[in-house]
């Protein structure tokens, strides 16, 4: 990703963001400003500003006299906040119905492809990343900007387990058929369908993701 043009800040926040995607940085693990100044090359003005940005994403946490860490979320939590995108995915899905075109559907497959190709070589993070960019396209042809960026923010908030789902090859396999079921629904422009095959697969990784938090 180009950081050409970037302010230092938006720099660090783009090395946080990919390192929490990518389960570089695991849940619980202290965030050491320090560290993390000297490792990016920066001061540590710039750390402590992505430090908060996160923090109101709900990314990481901040305990006073001990410093930031990476949130780890209950098995309440994560249900929580499925549940959230569930309701809201919902009418960002229908609405995206009513307005894919053809050449949305042939970008969105090029993704798809994308995904597959990561799933398939075990690229945990090309794949979080591809992964991201399918439903999060599908989601953004709603034209709904605001909605799309809370749904972007709650993905944000489990992008780190997210990543340990895609670890399991069983999982990936799993990700496949799933993905072929919400892109033939968006495919046909059948709402009820998409939000369906949308909730299935939801609801599946919800399930994976409470045993690995238990």
């Amino acid at each position: 990703m180009s950081t050409q043009g970037l302010t230092a800040q938006e720099v660090v926040l783009q090395e946080l963001r990919s390192a929490l995607a990518a389960g570089v940085l695991m849940p619980g693990q202290q965030l050491v400003q320090e560290e993390l100044a000297e490792e990016l090359g920066v001061s540590r003005v710039p750390i402590r500003e992505s430090l908060k940005i996160l923090e109101g994403e709900g990314q990481v946490t901040y305990h006073p006299n001990r410093g930031y860490f990476v949130t780890e979320l209950s098995a309440a939590d994560l249900s929580e906040l499925y549940l959230i995108r569930e309701i809201l995915e919902s009418e960002a899905l229908a609405r995206a119905v009513a307005e894919v075109s053809d050449a949305d559907l042939k970008d969105i497959e090029e993704i798809l492809g994308e995904v597959n190709t990561a799933a398939a070589a075990g690229d945990i993070n090309a794949l979080a990343m591809a992964n991201r960019a399918f439903h999060l396209s599908i989601i953004e042809l709603s034209g709904m900007n605001r909605l799309s960026r809370l749904i972007r923010q709650l993905w944000d908030a489990t992008d780190i387990y997210r990543t340990v789902y895609f670890r399991d090859e069983s999982n990936r396999e799993r990700i496949f058929t799933e993905h072929q079921e919400i892109f033939r629904a968006l495919q046909a422009r059948d709402a009820q369908a998409l939000i369906k095959a949308q909730n299935h697969h939801r609801e599946q990784a919800v399930q994976v993701l409470h045993s690995v938090i238990d």
